[in-house]
């Protein structure tokens, strides 16, 4: 199997480097300043203290995504809001008769890209972790989690296959038959991305204060009505099943930290990808998560106002380039909780 990464960031960078550390044959397609940045080699680390390293000979980056065109599975790491561009760029790239696997945030990702790229198989895939880029070229997971791969019908034989080369270079992985249930799943964890961006915040800060809890648990639980709404039966992602997360978050920090000490396996500075785009001026993928339940509210006739007011929130915060660092009660009173 011949691996391309396109959209070699954060979490390009550390799949492609750790696929490549196990002994993968890896392309990594990336924009010219990580290019600079890998040119002495790169290190992937864990939260547990896993480390691998690459030195520049084993590392194959291109700014071109013809590139591409001799690989045969690819894996799509762009931000949601540039997939149609990378469809486009695969097309015109001469990819044909590759597997893609969609390993973005968000639901329709894999839809979109089926339209662009018809001459591919497209899977959809949830993952599960964050990644920061530390320093020049090393790319630290902060979290744990299984990455999840769409594994149903005539693909299963190659997505179990991708799955088992991913578990074999340290990423565990599986295959599910109903990855929509998956996405949503993940989606409803994602929820909290706005929260932390709002709150200036380390993840792990921020989800040890209970005032930005409640922001997170009335936003989830919204969703949860508009996806009962909508027939949509979110997926339990790691141990964490979504219908539980507002009651769980909207305990008490001290009951909090005992029953969810799972949640707070994180990493000290360890923050959320939305954070990450904010202070590297990327556009902030609010729409694809906040955003889609606020339009599948509206399909469902479900109020989603939380939601609305953490989408604009957030989008301002962008368009300003930097986080207004609220308190918790401040959060919630300007959501109106």
């Amino acid at each position: 199997m011949h691996f391309g990464i396109l959209g070699a960031g954060s979490i390009g960078c550390y799949v492609g480097g750790m696929l490549a550390a196990g002994g993968e044959k890896v392309t990594m397609v990336g924009r010219p300043a990580m290019a600079n940045r890998l040119a002495a080699g790169m290190d992937m680390t864990r939260y547990d203290g896993l480390a691998r390293e690459l030195d520049p000979n084993s590392i194959d980056f291109s700014t071109s995504a013809r590139a591409l065109a001799r690989c045969d599975t690819i894996l799509v790491c762009v931000k949601s809001g540039d997939t149609e561009e990378a469809g486009r760029t695969l097309l015109e790239a001469g990819v044909e008769g590759a597997t893609i696997v969609s390993l973005q945030n968000g639901i329709s990702n894999a839809d979109q890209l089926r339209v662009l790229a018809p001459e591919c198989t497209v899977l959809a895939a949830m993952v599960p972790f964050n990644v920061a880029r530390i320093g020049e070229s090393r790319f630290h997971r902060g979290t744990e989690g299984t990455l999840v791969i769409e594994g149903d019908g005539p693909d299963a034989e190659t997505s179990g296959e991708i799955a088992r080369r991913l578990s074999q270079a340290h990423i565990a992985a599986a295959t599910a038959s109903d990855i929509k249930s998956v996405l949503w799943g993940k989606l409803a964890m994602n929820l909290n991305n706005a929260v932390n961006v709002l709150s200036g915040l380390p993840l792990k800060a921020q989800l040890s204060q209970r005032a930005y809890r409640l922001v997170l648990a009335a936003s989830v639980r919204e969703a949860l009505a508009a996806m009962q709404a909508g027939g949509i039966n979110p997926a339990k992602i790691g141990k964490v099943r979504p219908q539980i997360i507002p009651a769980v978050v909207s305990l008490p920090d001290w009951l909090f930290r005992l029953v969810a000490a799972n949640m707070l396996k994180i990493d000290e500075e360890a923050r959320s990808s939305m954070a990450e785009d904010l202070d590297a001026g990327r556009k902030p993928e609010i729409d694809w998560l906040n955003g889609e339940i606020v339009r599948l509210g509206l399909r469902t006739g479900i109020a989603t106002p939380v939601n609305a007011k953490l989408s604009q929130m957030v989008n301002r915060a962008f368009a300003e380039g930097k986080s207004p660092n609220l308190s918790g009660a401040e959060l919630l009173r300007k959501v109106g909780l």
